[in-house]
């Protein structure tokens, strides 16, 4: 009886995870619109190594999915660069924002352009 109770128990972990909104983690995914998943996507090609580019497009398959447009994702553009979300900076790019900031840049462009220019 407990191999069928656990046996039935899988299956519903398996039915919720199959939905294609929850991780293997069971965390759900994201919703955002076609055009912020291709910005998320995009983004990716600013990271410093192949490895980097790679591990970024794979979380944002892992994080998002494509549906309605999401309004609480911060996106913008800087320098007619648009990213999404949190972005994740290396020392270098930390320092660039630093400095970039004291020299007058708000802190929301800084980090946009030493992200993508570095």
């Amino acid at each position: 009886m407990a191999v069928l109770a656990a046996m039935t128990m899988l299956g519903a972990v398996t039915t919720a995870y199959a939905d294609g909104r929850h991780r293997a983690d069971g965390r759900q995914q994201e919703e955002v619109s076609r055009g912020q998943y291709a910005i998320l996507l995009g983004q990716c090609r600013f990271g410093d190594t192949s490895g980097a580019r790679t591990q970024c497009r794979k979380d944002v398959r892992l994080n998002y999915r494509i549906g309605a447009l999401n309004p609480n994702l911060d996106c913008r553009t800087y320098s007619s660069v648009s990213v999404c979300g949190e972005l994740t900076l290396s020392p270098r790019e930390q320092a660039c924002v630093s400095e970039s900031v004291g020299a007058g840049l708000t802190f929301r462009r800084a980090e946009v352009e030493c992200f993508a220019f570095g």
